[in-house]
This record gives C-alpha cells, structure tokens and sequence, in this order.
C-alpha cells in the first residue's frame, strides 16, 4: 500500500525497522483535482477546527494493514494519526496524505437554503493516513489531528478515541462475521441499519454501492441533480460506526460523479483509499482476504447496458482480471470460500432497475467456472435471494434454513439494496421467513439489451424476496475436526429479525 510503517514502541510487527515518521503534509495523489491551497493567516486557527466523517478501511492484507481516512472543514498543516494499544497511550503521529476536492457551485443543485452571498465553489478536505506492518489480531485505538489540534494527552475527550481491529494471520484465526448492504444514502433508515452494524459488531462491513445519493440522478451526465456536501452528511451520519469498523466500498452508479476525470471517480479517489489492486487507478476493482474468504470488489458500471455512461470504460481489463483473480483464489488451498461484491444485479425479479443482462454475459461464466460461493449486490432497493444458480439456471430450490454446496449447486446471489434508500417493489408476492407464500410459478425478470431495449423473461430461481429496509450478516466458520468450513448468510431487518437465513457449505 505504500504506507507509512508505525514507529510506536511495540506496534510493529516483530524484527521491523523503526523510523520515526514525519509529521509533514504528503503531495496530494495524482486525482486530477486542484491541489491543496497553502492555510493563510486569515483563515480559522488549526486548534477551532476538529476532524470529522472518520471511516476505516482494510488493505489488501488486513493483518497488517488498515487505512484511516476523516474529514477537516477546512485547510490545515501537518495532519495526522496517532495509534496505541491502550486507549491513553498514543505513539508518534503519522503524517496523513491531504486531498482536496473542488467542486463549483454552478454544476449543483444544493438540497438546503444558500445565502444571498456565497462562494462560487465548495472545497472539501479528506486525509488518509495509511498504516503498515501492524501486528495481526491485535486492537488498536486511535486519535487524529493536525497542527494546532492534537487529541492525545491528558486532556483527551472520550469522542476523540477510537480502535480498530487487525484480523488474525492467515489460518490462525477463530470464525468472525462481516455485514454488507447497498444504497443506503442518508436519513433514519440509513441510520438505523449502520446502528445494527454496531450492534452486530462485524469485522468488516461491505458496502454495495450507491452511498451518499449525492448524485441524485445516477445516470452519470453532468445533468444528474448533484450536491457535494451531501458526503459530508454521509460521513458524519456513519462515523460512529465506520470510525471501528473497516467499510469496504464498491462502486454504484450514483458514484458516477462526471465533474471529476475522465471516468467520474475523482471524486471517489478522494474520499476513499481501497486497495484497488487490480491496476493502476482501478478505482473500486480489488480484491482481498480476510483469513479464509478471498473476497473482490467490481464495478459493475463497466458491463451496465441501462447506465452506460462508463460501459466497457475498462476494454476488457477488468474481465481479464477478475479470472486471473478467481483462479488464484480457488487454486489457495487456505482459501475455503470466495466472495464477490459490485453494486449492479446478475440476478433479480424487482424491475426498477432490473437485472444486468452484460454481468450474466460477461461474468456469470466465470463465477460458475470459478465455483463462487456468493454473490452480493445492492442497486435493487429491497432484499432477494436466488435458488443456487449455474448457466443461468436454477439447479434445485434451497427454502429458509437449507444448506448449499456451491460445489454440487452452483453460485448463491443475494440483492441486498434495503440500505436505507427508499424501496422498490417487486412484480408478485414477498416471501420470506416465517411469511412464505406459494412460489412455485415462474417470476418475469426485466434486462437491458446493449441498445437499452428492455426485455422481460420468466425464471423460477427467485426463492426468497423480502421489500424492506436490511443488511445482511455473514457468520464464516473455518473447518475444524473433520467439519467442513461453512457460511451462515442471514438477512436482518433494523430491528434485527431475520427474514432469511442460508447456510454455504462446500463439501
């Protein structure tokens, strides 16, 4: 990742070097966005202004490395994090990277009253310390800050604190749970599956998609309705929860934010450091593991026929990737199941988006090749869960409580889209645990051919549907004693009901 190695005494990992870090203000990554304006003397002194939005991310190995990102409301000098494994005992700060997005005030369509006078820009300040050779398993607490501003000491305020967790080496670690939804957006219910997160005490979390809603229109043309400060709502409203817990993030279509770069994602390199490994400026495409998942990020904007402002934008790179990843990933003997996350559907029976006739075309193939055990998505704004499918077809019916073997029955797709976003619906009857209709008739799933013509085909592989606001929660389970590894995948309403629950058990 090319962080910064932590020169705190005892918060290496064994037989590392110890610099100390400077506490210097990195050049600003290569966004294709203005660079950071030098602070001036007329502006708000480093100690009035407090770091805000803080999120966590993962690297590529989350043993090691972790990723923390804030937000400041405005210029200043030498930002960092401090880090202890006692929450009163922070080392050295490490200096964070600051990246300064403009926006002008002529693309956007602002949701609240702007006064009379006002600046003709928006200027929006996220830093990022990344943090390397941390000791696997091992919680660490945190404060962040900058010149003027520095939380550690004796006068810290308990809000200024928070941990996170590094996962286990490899093979060394007990079962754990990750939580992931799509398009949440900002509001009560948006609130209200974040808080369940907390209440889970997840991992990681994996977000499908369609974050903020700051762009309103989602078509990925500068006419969307569009307001920046949106993700300052956004970052504030998930910090409680995203400043512990790693969030993983893919892209959505409402992420498509044309203002910045060629591929609209400018804005996404700003707020967020994933490890987008696939190649350079992948934004959004990577791939991980936490112990024994091997997990991969896709964006699903790239083989989307009824979004297209960056269809096929990768030339094919991003399907050569995605098999070289998979068949990595299978052929690791420590990798007991894969997971892959993107924001579009492969599968879904809810028409207001639809399904993604180019992901079935270009991807589901290898999912089958590959023998993915799950695929998440958002986009649809309510839950589905498909019967196991392979060549598009359904291999047998698994109910609420039923085991699937990947192997023997192919891949599980699950649309989880209840975020926080406001619903959709679907064509015919819910049905979901403890509330099971009659559902042995064919379901019409809408697609978009290439030319954006719909087309409406009949699928019986829709097994459980369920329209209301959820997250779904992943328990991994490594084999143990003869016992093959498993995967119970539950779906769970704000107040925590399970409206579905299936178990992934290969072998």
């Amino acid at each position: 990742m090319g962080g910064a190695a932590l020169a705190a005494g005892g918060l290496l990992l064994p037989g590392t070097a110890q610099a100390a870090p400077r506490l210097t203000t990195p050049s600003p990554v290569a966004l294709d966005l203005p660079t950071v304006p030098a602070p001036r003397s007329e502006r708000t002194a480093g100690s009035a202004l407090r770091p805000f939005g803080r999120h966590l991310a993962f690297g590529a190995d989350p043993s090691q490395q972790v990723v923390v990102s804030w937000q400041v409301p405005d210029a200043v000098t030498a930002p960092f994090v401090r880090i202890g494994v006692q929450p009163g005992d922070f080392g050295a700060p490490v200096a964070a990277e600051v990246r300064t997005l403009v926006s002008k005030l002529s693309w956007q369509k602002p949701v609240e009253d702007q006064p009379p006078v006002k600046p003709t820009t928006v200027t929006q300040y996220y830093l990022h310390a990344q943090l390397d050779q941390l000791i696997p398993d091992t919680t660490y607490y945190y404060v962040v800050g900058h010149q003027g501003y520095d939380p550690a000491g004796q006068h810290t305020r308990l809000g200024d604190v928070a941990s996170f967790r590094t996962a286990p080496a490899p093979g060394r670690g007990a079962g754990f749970t990750f939580t992931a939804f799509g398009d949440q957006g900002i509001g009560y219910n948006a609130a209200a599956t974040g808080h369940l997160i907390a209440g889970l005490d997840p991992a990681f979390h994996l977000h499908m998609g369609d974050l903020s809603y700051a762009n309103a229109g989602g078509s990925g043309k500068t006419s969307d309705a569009y307001d920046a400060r949106l993700w300052d709502s956004f970052f504030v409203q998930n910090d409680p929860v995203a400043s512990r817990t790693p969030w993983m993030p893919a892209i959505g279509n409402h992420e498509m934010e044309p203002w910045y770069g060629s591929d609209g994602y400018g804005g996404m390199r700003a707020r967020f450091t994933t490890p987008d490994n696939a190649w350079s400026q992948s934004t959004g495409i990577y791939s991980w593991r936490y112990q024994n998942v091997g997990l991969i990020s896709l964006d699903g904007n790239d083989v989307c026929y009824n979004t297209p402002a960056n269809l096929d934008y990768t030339k094919g790179k991003q399907k050569k990737w995605l098999e070289s990843r998979l068949a990595a990933l299978r052929a690791d003997s420590g990798i007991d199941f894969i997971v892959v996350y993107l924001h579009q559907c492969t599968y879904s029976t809810c028409h207001d988006n639809g399904a993604e006739l180019g992901a079935q075309q270009d991807w589901a193939p290898l999912f089958d090749k590959y023998q993915v055990d799950l695929v998440l998505s958002g986009h649809n704004h309510v839950y589905e869960r498909t019967d196991p499918i392979r060549a598009g077809k359904a291999t047998r019916k698994v109910a609420s409580g039923d085991t699937v073997n990947p192997v023997k029955d192919g891949t599980t797709y699950v649309v989880a889209g209840g975020g926080g976003g406001g619903l959709y619906s679907f064509p015919v009857s819910d049905t979901y645990l403890g509330h099971e209709t009659g559902n042995d008739k064919p379901v019409p799933m809408v697609v978009s051919e290439r030319g954006g013509h719909e087309q409406t085909v009949k699928v019986t592989w829709s097994r459980v549907r369920y329209t209301g606001y959820c997250l779904v929660a992943v328990d991994v389970t490594p084999g143990a004693a003869g016992k093959p590894a498993r995967m119970e995948v539950r779906s769970l309403t704000e107040d925590g009901t399970a409206v579905d629950r299936v178990t992934v058990q290969r072998g």
